[in-house]
């Protein structure tokens, strides 16, 4: 799998993760039958948000350690990833913003990275 591949993942993934942590308080009056699944459970939440870092700093570090040198989508991505960890740091009241911002960071990771490689001349085979 290349570095473009692994950013589209990533972007692919955290989306995922974001619209399930959304579109979870929109389902309430499903809350019976959600509970009851392992959609709602906090393992499933983190494992896929785990996933989303691991295929990030993958891509990220490829893009940096063999091509554009460029730390800051890696800043990104952690920072994202630490606030979307941290969702309920605000309380629940502004925890969809929180996964928001979390979310939207590490997908302009993924995206800038591309953008790098895009303009770089030695990630021709990025």
């Amino acid at each position: 799998m290349n570095n473009r591949s692994l950013d589209r993942l990533g972007v692919w993934i955290t989306s995922l993760c974001a619209v399930h942590c959304l579109a979870l308080p929109l389902l309430l009056p499903l809350a019976p039958l959600i509970a009851s699944s392992f959609v709602a459970s906090a393992w499933f939440e983190r494992a896929i948000l785990s996933f989303s870092i691991l295929v990030g700093f993958a891509a990220l570090f490829i893009g940096f350690a063999q091509y554009h040198r460029q730390l800051y989508p890696l800043y990104s991505l952690t920072l994202g990833g630490l606030i979307y960890w941290n969702k309920g740091m605000f309380g629940d009241a502004y925890e969809p913003i929180t996964v928001a911002v979390g979310a939207v960071l590490i997908i302009a990771a993924h995206i800038t990275n591309l953008k790098l490689c895009k303009k770089c001349k030695s990630c021709e085979t990025c």
